[in-house]
């Protein structure tokens, strides 16, 4: 096997593994940019997952055919933003502890899921739909030399719509009077006040968006690998966008980059049988590596990272 043989398995794998993790990092990016901790990422990915899965066979139902996954996408958004409330108002109304109440939306919404899909389908699982988003190839570019066989050739929208969003929010929450106030109330929430910005209407938007991007991971995981829904579908990818977020030092970028990264190591545990030097590596070596690699990136970059300096800490008006 060449080396052009192994770039071709390796990166085009790489790019839509990690989709799922750009969305729900660049979620957790607007939440914690805004001052409130969302460990619940895993949680809302559930939830996305579900959305996407359940809405794309009801979709499928009434005859949309090959748009039904793409509205389910809308849908899943629109469920993560709401079902994010539940943590929104916990935190930020009632104060609750943040990382409690991120915890308990992880449990809610595996919990809940799993009920309704055994009360809808009468089974543990969903049925399989007919149409996911499937793989296309990109007219013109996919001629380029070299190129375009890695990254045009049987490729997924989404992962292209993934780092998109990636370098849009990097110039919404740098380049915009919206993300200097989103910073400003997860910096310093009480001269924001001052200057007249709503703080806790702040956060409660940076929550929502968190819900709406996670909930759009979730349902492109579904939508591109898994095919059903379980409650085992989505099995730490949530944390694993957690840590590429920290990894990436709440930087839209350097959150785009930890997720490819982590998104490689996803993609050496699929392909990595066929790969001559990994071949002799043990498959459950192969298939650990991604949650290793997390927790070494972690351990080796967190205390380097700077978090939002109001990260965590409920805001209470005439407060210092």
């Amino acid at each position: 096997m060449s080396f052009m043989d192994i770039l071709a398995l390796v990166v085009p794998a790489t790019i839509f593994l990690a989709a799922p993790l750009i969305f729900t990092a660049i979620g957790g990016l607007f939440s914690e940019r805004s001052g409130v901790v969302n460990i619940g990422l895993e949680g809302l990915m559930v939830v996305g997952a579900f959305t996407g899965i359940v809405a794309t066979l009801y979709f499928e139902g009434l005859g949309f055919g090959a748009w039904s996954p793409w509205l389910s996408l809308v849908a899943a958004v629109i469920v993560g933003a709401v079902f994010s409330l539940f943590h929104a108002v916990a935190s930020i109304t009632f104060k609750a502890d943040q990382i409690v109440s991120g915890v308990a939306l992880n449990f809610l919404a595996v919990g809940l899921t799993v009920f309704l899909v055994r009360n809808i389908y009468g089974k543990g699982q969903t049925d399989y739909v007919t149409h996911r988003i499937s793989r296309e190839n990109i007219p013109l570019l996919q001629e380029i030399p070299f190129i375009g066989p890695l990254l045009f050739q049987r490729v997924y929208f989404t992962s292209f719509i993934a780092i998109a969003a990636a370098i849009i929010v990097w110039y919404i929450i740098f380049y915009t009077p919206f993300g200097l106030r989103l910073r400003s109330v997860g910096e310093h929430p009480t001269a924001a006040d001052t200057m007249g910005i709503a703080v806790n209407r702040m956060r409660y938007i940076g929550v929502l968006l968190s819900g709406a991007f996670a909930g759009m991971g979730g349902a492109v995981f579904a939508l591109t690998t898994a095919g059903n829904f379980a409650g085992n579908t989505i099995a730490g990818q949530g944390f694993m966008a957690l840590a590429a977020l920290i990894f990436g030092k709440w930087h839209p970028l350097g959150v785009m980059g930890a997720a490819l990264f982590f998104g490689l190591a996803q993609s050496l545990s699929i392909t990595g049988q066929t790969i001559p030097f990994l071949q002799n590596v043990p498959q459950v070596y192969l298939l650990i590596a991604p949650y290793v690699l997390t927790i070494l990136a972690l351990t080796g970059f967190v205390g380097k990272a700077e978090a939002p300096r109001a990260i965590g800490k409920p805001y209470e008006k005439g407060s210092r």
